[in-house]
Parts: structure tokens; C-alpha cells; sequence
């Protein structure tokens, strides 16, 4: 297993980065990149000439992880080749928020079950429902089969995110590849670092990913008035105000929610997975060292479930765009940290509206939001 990371920056020379990646003939190529480079005319458009018959998913971001720190306005190219890789690319289109399921499912019905062990998703960023496309996918594989991924960004914007799988860059597609047998492995791990605030509210009106009411009262309002002058700022300021989902025994369950939109008229917020009817919430915020210190904590449990340290193991790292904001200029503390715990291979990754991976200490995958996740690749020597 061998990797080779290309970091372009507005002034680098692309095809002199992404030749050197090319040399070692990767069978698996990973693009994650500023909106720019996706729309007409970026550099992404390009990415895919260089690798022959090398599998090349990506998607566009809200900021980009690369070994050497974290970026805007960038992309990085990280190809990595496996001696005994068993990979199969799968895609399907989304076209409303309502068909999420559906085309979760149509997506998984793409994959050979036989030998799958574990699937890397990415998703458009808007107008779809986290947890209902992670249902989809479950529908079809099972419960045995390891979730993660992320869903693509766009900045602060909100506007129109890309995915990208081989040379076809859309933005209403889900795609993804299935990893088979037991040559490559995966682990991982996913934290928060969050704290919860304000009193407990009883959800009484929603519907699947869109809150109506909280106690009787309209959603939006009350939201409203915890944020105060940050309201004006929705959708962009709720990144920083996101509602945990509780048990019934008013304990966090390790979930957390984050809006993607508001509507005036209809008083109501959308967030990017479910908020289950007669379901407990509280609001969120956090703090730098929370923050660092939940990174952290993803990284370790990715690495208590690896084989063993590998000098040539990839991190796949996918952290929410909240987490950004509120870290600031210390964004790099959050990479550093998982750095620390690894100590050995190289990172990439990207800050997401949305993250998929099985909950800590549960095998259940779950759409998360304001939460670092981590995929870790591994590969046996061969005999």
C-alpha cells in the first residue's frame, strides 16, 4: 500500500502535482476541493484524465483536509495503490429530498453482495435526507456491512455542491464504492466534542428531516431567540447552534443535528438527517478544546479498531463545517490532534454538511452532523 497526495493551490502546476501521483498507478484516487474546481471550466473537470482505469470519487467541500494542514480554495488529490484491491464504484441520481430512500436503496442494488465488507459514500449536500439515504443503503446490505462517508459542501453558501465519480462531476448524485474481501481494512470512529445548553424540548410536530414544532410552539421562533442578533445570519449561524437528539431517559444519545435551511412562512427548520417525532432535544454549542478534544477522540477509536499501525494507512477525515466555524484560526489544532494519534501515513478529507459513520460503541451507522469522523484503510501483506 502505497500513497502519493497532490495539494493544488490557485498558483500550482497542476499537471506537474498530478502527474507525480499518477506514477504510482493508483486504483484509487481521491478528490476533495473548493466549489470552483467542480463548476464548468475548474481543474476537477481534468483530474480524471490522469488516472486511466483508476477509480476517482470526490466531491466538492466546505474546506479541505491535507497532510500538511487545513485549506480553502484548493484541491487535494490523494491516489493510493493497494497490492490486492477489491473495489466496485456504484452512483444513483437524487432528485427531490422526498426520494432519498429510494435512491439509497437504488444505489446499493448497484453493489455485488457477495464479499462486501464495508461501503465509502459521499453525497450531494443539499436537498437530501442523511438518514434516510444511510436507510436505503441498509435496506439493500444488511446491518453487517460498515457506512461512512460524508456529504459534500460548498463553503458557507449552501447553494450547490458537486460529486464527482470518474470524469462525471453532477450535482444531484449520490456516489461511492464497496470494499470487498478482507485484503483492504476499515475502521473508524466518530466524536463530537459539543456541549449541551438551554432546557430540554419535546418534539411535536416533524416530519422526517423538517421540525415544525418544539413544545407546541413554532420551531423556527424558538429557535430564533437563542440565537438573537444571529439569527439574520440563518441558515449560515445555525452551524454554530445545533440540537442533540436524547433518550427517552433525557441522556445524550450521541447524535447531533444541524440545519441546512429555514422556512419564514412555514416556521420550520430542515435539518440534514431525521428529528423523530415525540423525540427529546437540546440545543448545542461548543468550545476550541471541545472541539480538538473530540477529534481526537474519533482518532482513537479508529485506531483501537486497525490491525495494527501502518506507516502507509490512509485517513479518510470528514468533519463538519460547524466545527470550522467555531475553531476559526485554530482550525489546524483539529487535524493536528488526529495527526498525534496516528502518528505514521497520511490524512485527507474534507469539512462536510453532513457525516456517516457507525455510531461510537454501536455497529449502527448513523448520519451525523458537527462531529469529526474518521475512515481508516489498512491493507494486509500479501503472503
Amino acid at each position: 500500500m502505497k500513497t502519493v497526495q497532490a495539494h493544488l493551490k490557485p498558483k500550482s502546476n497542476a499537471d506537474q502535482e498530478l502527474k507525480k501521483v499518477a506514477e504510482i498507478n493508483p486504483q484509487l484516487v481521491l478528490v476533495f476541493g473548493a466549489h470552483e474546481a467542480f463548476a464548468k471550466g475548474g481543474v476537477a473537470n481534468e483530474i480524471t484524465k490522469y488516472f486511466g482505469s483508476s477509480l476517482v470519487i470526490g466531491c466538492s467541500t466546505a474546506g479541505e483536509i491535507a497532510n500538511g494542514g487545513v485549506y480553502d480554495n484548493s484541491v487535494v488529490v490523494t491516489g493510493t495503490r493497494f497490492e490486492n484491491p477489491q473495489f466496485r464504484p456504484a452512483w444513483c441520481e437524487i432528485k427531490t429530498m422526498a426520494e432519498t430512500e429510494e435512491a439509497g436503496r437504488a444505489f446499493a442494488m448497484k453493489l455485488e453482495k457477495k464479499d462486501l465488507k464495508a461501503i465509502f459514500l459521499l453525497g450531494r449536500g443539499l436537498e437530501i435526507n442523511g438518514s434516510a439515504l444511510i436507510q436505503g443503503v441498509r435496506d439493500i446490505v444488511g446491518p453487517d456491512v460498515v457506512i461512512t462517508g460524508g456529504l459534500a459542501g460548498d463553503g458557507g453558501r449552501f447553494q450547490q455542491t458537486f460529486t464527482l465519480l470518474n470524469g462525471e462531476i453532477s450535482d444531484s448524485r449520490i456516489v461511492g464504492f464497496g470494499i470487498y474481501g478482507d485484503s483492504v481494512s476499515i475502521s473508524y470512529g466518530s466524536l463530537g466534542g459539543w456541549e449541551p445548553f438551554g432546557p430540554i424540548r419535546r418534539v411535536t410536530r416533524s416530519k422526517q428531516n423538517v421540525l415544525y414544532e418544539l413544545d407546541g410552539k413554532p420551531a423556527l421562533e424558538i429557535y430564533k431567540k437563542y440565537l438573537g442578533d444571529k439569527a439574520k445570519e440563518l441558515p449560515s449561524s445555525g452551524l454554530l447552534f445545533p440540537f442533540a437528539l436524547l433518550k427517552d431517559n433525557q441522556d445524550n444519545s450521541g447524535i447531533i443535528r444541524t440545519i441546512l435551511a429555514v422556512d419564514e412562512k412555514e416556521q420550520s427548520v430542515t435539518f440534514a438527517g431525521d428529528i423523530p417525532m415525540n423525540g427529546l432535544v437540546r440545543l448545542m454549542h461548543a468550545n476550541n478544546d471541545g472541539i480538538i478534544g473530540g477529534a481526537k477522540g474519533a482518532a482513537e477509536l479508529a485506531a483501537q479498531s486497525a490491525p495494527a499501525a501502518d506507516k502507509n494507512a490512509l485517513g479518510i477525515l470528514i468533519s463538519c463545517v460547524g466545527r470550522k466555524l467555531v475553531l476559526g484560526a485554530d482550525v489546524d489544532e483539529e487535524l493536528d490532534a488526529v495527526k498525534n494519534v496516528f502518528g505514521n501515513g497520511t490524512v485527507t478529507g474534507f469539512y462536510s454538511y453532513g457525516e456517516i459513520c457507525p455510531q461510537s460503541g454501536f455497529s449502527e451507522c448513523k448520519l451525523h452532523n458537527q462531529t469529526m469522523t474518521i475512515t481508516y484503510l489498512t491493507e494486509k501483506k500479501a503472503a
